[in-house]
């Protein structure tokens, strides 16, 4: 578009300038001619042309850069109230809260049913000694029913028993009121009294030095040397006893344990047995 104005402006120019050219010449030649075609004083501007059509679009610009941002508009009013929203996952559980205060008690419930019976608690306390009632009418004849009974007769079941430690006589012959315990190779006392004691011992292969021991204190002390045969031991005494006194037998000196147990032709054997109870045993019963 501009090299077409630049066109049209310097025609006229270049016309002009030739022809100005040639009219110079031609005075020179002497020419009495008048050249008609010199062009004139330029005259007054003519009437603006008609309008000429529209040129073809150009090309989109490049975008322009963004201008600065508006100012907030006012604030606008509360929408509705919208439909209420699907129901979310749990949540993870909070802290424990405090324990709330103890509420009333509730009315008292119906009578449950009976429960099967507790286990038998142990014996209580031994309570003081009452005071002697009056002498009662003389009572029918009942002989022996008040007759204290305590024996035993036991045999071991191994041979060299360990030293200065009750020998376990776990064999039981006889166990009258169950008062020895073959687990400590002790009888106890349950029935306050007089007793008689004896043990019959077969020794082999060593010597044997045994002994009747009453709460820790030997009462009797038997030796019996090795010859080189079987031999039997023995010893028996009379002790008075009181409840929860103990008797028992154990080897009381070191390598003298010449006990031997054989099942098929031999036996050691420890009996006891109460001769008579105290008076005030039959008293308390």
């Amino acid at each position: 578009m501009i090299f077409l104005v630049l066109f049209v402006w310097m025609v006229p120019c270049i016309a002009n300038q030739l022809l100005s050219s040639f009219v110079k010449a031609e005075i020179q030649k002497g020419s009495k001619q008048l050249v008609c075609s010199i062009p004139g004083p330029q005259g007054p501007p003519g009437a603006p042309g008609a309008p000429g059509s529209s040129g073809p679009v150009g090309r989109m610009g490049f975008p322009g850069k963004d201008g600065r941002d508006g100012k907030d508009g006012e604030k606008g009013e509360n929408g509705e109230e919208g439909p209420q929203g699907r129901t979310g996952n749990p949540g993870k559980a909070g802290p424990k809260g405090k324990a709330g205060a103890i509420g009333k008690a509730g009315p008292r419930g119906p009578k449950g049913l009976k429960g099967s019976p507790g286990k038998s608690g142990g014996p209580g306390k031994k309570g003081p000694k009452g005071i002697q009632g009056d002498i009662g009418l003389p009572g029918p004849c009942s002989c022996g029913a008040k007759k204290a009974k305590s024996a035993f007769s036991v045999a071991v079941t191994k041979s060299y028993p360990r030293e200065r430690l009750p020998i376990k006589f776990d064999k039981i012959l006889m166990n009258e009121g169950g008062h020895y315990n073959a687990s400590s190779g002790k009888f106890l006392c349950s029935i306050p009294g007089i007793y008689y004691f004896t043990y019959d011992i077969t020794l082999a292969n060593k010597h044997l030095a045994i002994g009747l021991v009453h709460n820790g204190q030997y009462r009797i002390k038997t030796f019996d040397a090795n010859t080189g045969n079987h031999d039997v031991a023995s010893g028996s005494t009379i002790l008075p006893l009181k409840k929860e006194d103990e008797v028992w037998l154990q080897i009381f000196y070191s390598e003298q344990n010449g006990l031997f147990y054989d099942p098929y032709w031999t036996d050691s054997l420890f009996t006891g047995f109460l001769i008579y109870a105290d008076q005030d045993y039959f008293n308390e019963i």
